[in-house]
C-alpha cells in the first residue's frame, strides 16, 4: 500500500518506501529519531530493506518489554540477542547459495522480486531490467573477484516529465542539461567526436587578491588589452592543435576564447557540473586536464560515438552516447507528472541497489518471509543449548523475526493465524524454502515462485535492526542538553524553599516539613 504524504514545503510525496516515509517525519523523541536513523543507513548500505529494518527492530524492543517488566537486567537481554544475531547469520548463510551474475533471466528475476511490492512492478520488467543495465555498465572489475560499482557517481539519473514510461532508456554514456556556447556557430551534431575536458576557466587570468593598475597613457590601456587577447589567443592555440572536436570546462569561457574556437570548428561546453565531468571522462576514456599548457595527446577522449544537442521539451539537453566501454551511464526517467517520476526514481534507486549487491556478493536466500521463517525455527531449535537466563531472549529473537511473514499474509488480506500455522507446519518439515506469496497470501515454495533476495541485503537488516535494539536497551535514562522554557510568560515559581545547609540534601531545591 501507498502512502501520501504531505512534506514542510508543502508539496505531496506518494510512497510506500521506508526511507522516504520516515525522512519526511518531525520527531523529537531522541529513540524514534535513532530508529528513523537505521533506515538512512539501510538505504545508504544496501538501497533496499528499509521498512523492514525498522519492523524488525521494533519487535525486538517490544519482545523485551516483558523481560523488563520481569527485572531481567538489559545487559543480559542484549547477550542473548547478540548470540541469536551470531545464529541468525549462520543460518542465513546455509540457505544461500551462489548465483551466476551473466545469466541475465536470473538476475532479472531477483530484481523484480525486490520491486515487486512497489508502485513500478505493474509495468512488468520495465525498471528491473534499467536497474541491471545500469549496474552492469559501471561495474568494473577490480581483480581477485572484486568488482567495483559505484552507482552513485558514475550512474546519474535524469527525470524528463513527459511522454510515457516506457521511453525509459539507459544510455550507452551520458547526457547533461547544457547547450553548446555558441549555438549558431558551433556544431550541435558530431560522429566520434575527440573529447577535451578541463576543469580550468578559459577567459583571461585575474589577479589573486585586489589588483591596481595605475595607467598614464591611452597607448598603455590598448597594451594592456592587447596582453589579455593575446593570452587567451595563445591559450587557445594550445587546445587547438591538438584538433578536439568537443570542449568541455567546468569553469567559464570568454566570448573571445569562444570565437577562437569557434573559428577552428571546436564546440565548447562551459560552466559543466564537475560529477558531470567525472561521468564524461569514464564514459570517452578522457583525462580531465587542469592547464592549457599542459594537454596531451593522451587526455583526449576517442571513446564516444556520437555527440548531439538536441531540445527536450524547453531545455537543450547534450548527449554524448554510444561509448564503446562507457564505465558510467545515464538513466533517462519520462513519466506524465513529477510525483510518477519521483516514485519511480525511489523504486529504481532500490532495485538499483540490489543488483549492485548482487554484483559484488552473488549469493541468494529465498523471499517471501522464507529466510525469517527459516531462522526463527533454527534458534528454537538451539535455544534449549542456551544455558541461563539469556535463553529467553535468545528465544525471543525467533519470534520477533516471524513478523515479516505475518506481516506479508496481512497485507494480503489472508487469514494470518491459518497461513503462519501452515507455514510453520512446512518449516517443521524442512522445507527451508516456502514462504509466502506476495500477492494471494498462499503459503508457496520461492524456488518455484521464483522470489530471490540478496544474501547482503538480508544480513544487514539483520545487523541493523538488532544491534540498534540492543543499543536502546542499553540506555537508561535520557539526558537534555536543552534548557526548558516555561513560555514566555515570567518563569513559574519554583516552589516553596526553605534556608538550610544541605548537607544531607542532593538537589538545590529543598521542600518544607
Amino acid at each position: 500500500m501507498l502512502k501520501m504524504l504531505l512534506d514542510a514545503n508543502g508539496s505531496i510525496v506518494l510512497t510506500n518506501d521506508g526511507n522516504a516515509i520516515l525522512r519526511e517525519i518531525d520527531v523529537t523523541h531522541p529513540a524514534a529519531k535513532s530508529m528513523i536513523e537505521l533506515s538512512r543507513t539501510q538505504d545508504e548500505e544496501v538501497g533496499d530493506g528499509t521498512t523492514s529494518v525498522i519492523i524488525i527492530a521494533g519487535e525486538l524492543l517490544y519482545a523485551a518489554v516483558p523481560f523488563l517488566e520481569k527485572q531481567y537486567h538489559p545487559t543480559v537481554i542484549v547477550r542473548g540477542y547478540i548470540k541469536a544475531l551470531e545464529d541468525a547469520v549462520k543460518a542465513v548463510d546455509d540457505l544461500s547459495f551462489p548465483i551466476e551474475i551473466k545469466n541475465r533471466d536470473q538476475m532479472l528475476r531477483l530484481v523484480q522480486s525486490c520491486i515487486g511490492t512497489k508502485f513500478t512492478h505493474r509495468f512488468g520488467t520495465l525498471i528491473s531490467e534499467l536497474a541491471l543495465d545500469a549496474v552492469l555498465t559501471v561495474a568494473k572489475d577490480l581483480g581477485d573477484g572484486k568488482m567495483e560499482v559505484d552507482i552513485k557517481k558514475y550512474a546519474k539519473i535524469e527525470k524528463l516529465p513527459g511522454g510515457s514510461l516506457e521511453d525509459c532508456t539507459v544510455l550507452k554514456g551520458v547526457m547533461f542539461s547544457k547547450d553548446v556556447v555558441l549555438p549558431g556557430r558551433m556544431k550541435r551534431k558530431i560522429e566520434k567526436p575527440r573529447i577535451l575536458l578541463m576543469d580550468c576557466p578559459m577567459e583571461y587570468k585575474k589577479g589573486e587578491n585586489q589588483t591596481n593598475v595605475e595607467i598614464t597613457k591611452e597607448e598603455d590601456w590598448a597594451a594592456l588589452l592587447k596582453a589579455e587577447e593575446e593570452w587567451i589567443e595563445q591559450m587557445c592555440q594550445n587546445i587547438i592543435k591538438f584538433k578536439p572536436d568537443l570542449v568541455v570546462t567546468e569553469k567559464g569561457l570568454s566570448d573571445l576564447a569562444a570565437v577562437y574556437l569557434a573559428r577552428a570548428g571546436v564546440t565548447a561546453i562551459r560552466r559543466l557540473r564537475k560529477t558531470d565531468n567525472n561521468r564524461i571522462a569514464r564514459a570517452s576514456g578522457a583525462t580531465i586536464v587542469h592547464r592549457a599548457a599542459e594537454i596531451k595527446e593522451s587526455d583526449i577522449g576517442t571513446g564516444a560515438g556520437l555527440f548531439e544537442v538536441k531540445k527536450v521539451g524547453d531545455e537543450y539537453f547534450t548527449f554524448i552516447v554510444d561509448c564503446e566501454d562507457p564505465k558510467a551511464c545515464s538513466v533517462v526517467l519520462r513519466g506524465a507528472s513529477k510525483d510518477v517520476l519521483n516514485e519511480v526514481e525511489r523504486n529504481l534507486h532500490d532495485a538499483m541497489g540490489v543488483a549492485r549487491n548482487v554484483v559484488q556478493d552473488p549469493r541468494l536466500v529465498p523471499g517471501g518471509g522464507a529466510v525469517e521463517m527459516a531462522v526463527a525455527k533454527a534458534l528454537n531449535d538451539k535455544a534449549s543449548a542456551i544455558e541461563g537466563t539469556e535463553s529467553l531472549p535468545y528465544l525471543a529473537v525467533g519470534e520477533a523475526l516471524e513478523v515479516i511473514p505475518r506481516t506479508l499474509a496481512q497485507n494480503c488480506g489472508a487469514n494470518i493465524i491459518r497461513t503462519l500455522t501452515k507455514l510453520r507446519a512446512q518449516h517443521a518439515d524442512g522445507n527451508d524454502t516456502f514462504g509466502i506469496d506476495g500477492n494471494l497470501g498462499t503459503v508457496v515454495d520461492m524456488k518455484v515462485l521464483g522470489v530471490w533476495e540478496p544474501y547482503a541485503v538480508k544480513v544487514q537488516t539483520f545487523k541493523t535492526a538488532i544491534e540498534s535494539a540492543t543499543l536502546l536497551l542499553r540506555i537508561d535514562d535520557i539526558v537534555s542538553g536543552i534548557q526548558k522554557r516555561a513560555g514566555a510568560g515570567p518563569a513559574a515559581p519554583r516552589g516553596p524553599q526553605v534556608e538550610g545547609t544541605g548537607d544531607d540534601v542532593d538537589s538545590e531545591r529543598q521542600l518544607a516539613e
